[in-house]
């Protein structure tokens, strides 16, 4: 059974295997993370806490399995479909979205009642347009009113638009639609001109922005944190306790103390509770999945034989990756608190989805790349054949 689950599963095993083991990982650490819940609201809460997250990783996984079987050429034509909805859509939780803590990240889904952060659609719409329109650009990638214009409106509106209520997010996405340029061949002055239009919108967010006095806040609260109020460094301090109890091998799985103390200790901050747990060495290990992770994309990237696949596995890699390593470098301190949630890990119902989605069209290039060494070996085979006179040449 195992071998015929195997042989239906195609691309990179590498990466298949980090999917389940950060899958694993995070059904263990929110179990643990949950646990105070039962001492608060009961142990039935936690139970279907833990049942719905595991729910949503299974159901991650099936997307990872349907979006990996898709051709992901046809991604190309969905990119433009994801755009038209996408913007709209922000707006539209701009001004009618739920809002929390002065922002307005999430729309509720009718019937099933569910809510989702629409920047995560934004991020999956942004990186596949940017790869189709460089790709589609290749020829005149140096004509400003016919590629750069429009590849650079793209990216700085959607980058306004998230940026407005989640500024860590659009930064990220900002980043990594950079790299882009860079691998599609923009050249260094219209980069430059995208920096530096970026920096200005992002100084007009932050200065002008509806969230302005929480940036002004969690910067201060950062940079001298000696100088707050407890209240505001709250998360920084709980957190770091996690990691200076936790030490090398940790308190074990389940004996986390921090997690009474954390808000959300399921989500943003779920890497202090896995040092915490398992010590600076499990955090190493996670670390590890990641980057073994763009060091399998990155070998994916340069053995794509087309460059809207090559352009498809490096944004979506370094998006996934860049939003890991900002997860944890919050976590262990090395940045101002965000709301950024750790990839496949952190409990999250429709974020694990689109997560899954960004896995699956990565594992559908590296399919495409096993696919074309295959028919290569199996042509260069025929053609020693015929040298060595096996198989008789065509007349």
């Amino acid at each position: 059974m195992l071998q015929a689950l195997l042989n239906k599963t195609k691309g990179d095993r590498w990466i298949w295997l980090i999917i389940i083991l950060l899958s694993l990982i995070s059904i263990m650490a929110v179990y643990s993370a949950t646990g105070t819940l039962a001492y608060k609201k009961g142990e039935a809460v936690e139970k279907l806490l833990l049942t719905k997250h595991v729910i949503f990783v299974l159901m991650g996984i099936g997307m990872i399995y349907i979006a990996h079987l898709l051709d992901y050429r046809y991604y190309a034509g969905i990119s433009k479909v994801l755009m038209i909805i996408t913007i709209p859509l922000l707006i539209y939780t701009l001004i009618f979205g739920t809002n929390l803590n002065d922002a307005s990240r999430w729309v509720k889904i009718p019937v099933i009642g569910l809510t989702f952060q629409t920047s995560d659609l934004a991020k999956l719409a942004l990186i596949t347009f940017l790869a189709r329109m460089l790709t589609k650009k290749q020829e005149n990638i140096k004509n400003v009113k016919e590629s750069f214009l429009p590849i650079m409106g793209s990216v700085c509106v959607v980058f306004v638009l998230i940026a407005l209520a989640n500024l860590s997010t659009a930064l990220m996405l900002f980043g990594v639609s950079i790299l882009l340029l860079i691998i599609g061949r923009i050249s260094i002055k219209q980069i430059s001109l995208v920096c530096i239009g970026g920096a200005i919108l992002l100084t007009l967010v932050v200065f002008l922005g509806p969230r302005r006095a929480t940036y002004a806040s969690r910067i201060k609260s950062f940079i001298h944190p000696e100088q707050q109020h407890s209240d505001k460094t709250f998360q920084a301090d709980q957190s770091k306790i996690a990691l200076a109890t936790g030490g090398f091998f940790g308190k074990g799985p389940g004996n986390s103390t921090q997690r009474n103390f954390l808000p959300h200790p399921y989500s943003d901050f779920i890497f202090a509770i896995i040092i915490e747990e398992w010590g600076t060495f499990g955090g190493l290990i996670v670390m590890i999945l990641y980057l073994v992770l763009l060091y399998r994309c990155i070998k994916i990237v340069t053995r794509a034989p087309k460059a809207f696949g090559a352009l498809l596995a490096a944004g979506l890699s370094f998006s996934l990756t860049i939003q890991a390593f900002a997860n944890m470098a919050v976590a262990v301190g090395l940045g101002p608190v965000t709301g950024v949630p750790l990839p496949l890990v952190s409990m999250g119902g429709t974020s694990m989805i689109f997560t899954s989605v960004a896995f699956g069209i990565i594992l559908s290039v590296s399919r495409d790349v096993e696919e074309n060494v295959a028919v290569k070996e199996t042509n260069d085979k025929i053609k020693n054949k015929i040298i060595v006179g096996e198989i008789p040449a065509m007349a």
